[in-house]
């Protein structure tokens, strides 16, 4: 495949048209794993070259180093999160995170939420038994892991309403494809940051100086650790992270992996009768269905040589996770959906020093979810294969799946 065809294989991967289906078209991106775009970016899409560059400290996931920034770049002085710093920043800032959300520091935080899980978990299945039909993501799938990480931060669950518009605001701007992305999207975008960073300041704000609740707000607010406090700013861009990746992706692996059990009832059945198997079945579904399909927006530090391609000093990196997780040099039958699958080291959760933070939650609350779903629903089918499609090619989800019950 020359690079032009790759370029134009990438564009209709992008392309809404795709998003029910992506694989063959990543199967074809990986014929050149290494490709340049028309636009002077590289796109990466093999498993192999993906895991080296997430190691490489020459790539960059701050956006100040890319020749031409996009609308990812913090705006007017604003400190981005620490997905979107290189190190030390990054490191002391996901550490201070880190001491409240898990090891060392609180190593059982997650496994101790467990209860709270199961019972907003049985809450939610209550409402859907005698439902004939049901929408799995408004009725399940979205507000479940929305009432958790609001817990979890702190953000009162009746203001739902107010942060879902501006997060879909947020992630409608990160569109990678700049040639066709619109203007008035990323205005929009930008308009929700400002909104979403000015509402989370007013919480931290009123978490000032008072005793430190179990909130991550309040432990932040009020915390002097070995790395000293986090100032406003990045206090107010690690919680917009956590609000916004801590519901948004699992929303899409909680669908995903409902429409991947109804699509192999084989599969369904055998976890029915043995719930223990929901561990391996979700690390499949992270391979096979992965909610984030690519990153975006990385930049080469200095020239970096991947796979025989200089990819010069300031170029835009996209690295195709699904791709990489669909690459049959490194998976034996990479398009069979099959949770008895060994060494099953998937990028369903990232690499490196970026690996998803918060990846353990993630799991627990998809595994407590699929298990109890699939316990609890009466002979489930779909109601429309594909369903219809969220608008993102990196938050690849359904935006509603249809399931009927007999």
């Amino acid at each position: 495949m020359t690079v032009t065809q790759a370029s134009s294989t990438f564009q209709r991967i992008l392309d809404h048209s795709s998003r029910a289906d992506p694989y063959p078209l990543y199967a074809e991106l990986r014929r050149t794993p290494v490709a340049r775009q028309e636009d002077g970016g590289y796109v990466v899409s093999t498993y192999r070259e993906i895991t080296a560059l997430l190691h490489d400290p020459h790539l960059s996931s701050d956006a100040h180093n890319l020749d031409q920034p996009g609308p990812t770049l913090a705006m007017r002085g604003e400190v981005p999160a620490f997905i979107g710093l290189d190190p030390p920043d990054h490191d002391r800032l996901r550490r201070m995170a880190m001491r409240h959300f898990g090891p060392p520091h609180s190593p059982t935080l997650v496994d101790d939420m467990r209860p709270a899980l199961n019972a907003i978990v049985t809450r939610l299945i209550d409402d859907l038994v005698s439902k004939d039909e049901i929408d799995v993501v408004d009725d399940f799938a979205y507000p479940f892991p929305v009432t958790v990480i609001c817990h979890l931060l702190g953000v009162p669950r009746e203001d739902e309403p107010r942060f879902h518009g501006w997060v879909e605001a947020i992630v409608a701007m990160l569109d990678v494809d700049s040639a066709t992305g619109s203007e008035e999207r990323v205005r929009e975008g930008v308009r929700a940051r400002d909104d979403l960073r000015a509402y989370l300041a007013g919480l931290l704000e009123s978490r000032r100086g008072r005793p430190a609740g179990e909130d991550l707000l309040s432990r932040l607010a009020n915390d002097d650790g070995p790395d000293g406090r986090m100032t406003d700013e990045e206090i107010v861009s690690t919680a917009n992270l956590l609000l916004i990746a801590g519901h948004e992706t699992t929303v899409n692996l909680i669908t995903n992996g409902v429409l991947t059990l109804l699509r192999h009832p084989d599969v369904l059945e055998r976890l029915r009768h043995d719930p223990g198997m929901i561990i391996r079945t979700v690390e499949e579904l992270l391979r096979y269905e992965p909610p984030v399909q690519l990153i975006p927006w990385r930049a080469a530090y200095s020239d970096l040589t991947v796979a025989g391609t200089v990819i010069p000093k300031g170029s835009r990196i996209t690295l195709v996770l699904a791709s990489g997780n669909r690459d049959p040099s490194c998976f034996r039958d990479p398009d069979r959906f099959d949770p008895d699958r060994r060494d099953n080291q998937h990028l369903g959760f990232g690499a490196g020093i970026h690996l998803c933070f918060g990846a353990p939650l993630a799991r627990l609350e998809t595994q407590i979810a699929l298990n109890e779903l699939v316990r609890n629903l009466e002979s489930p089918r779909l109601v429309a294969d594909p369903p219809p499609y969220r608008q993102s090619a990196v938050l690849r989800g359904p935006r509603h799946l249809l399931v009927r019950q007999e």
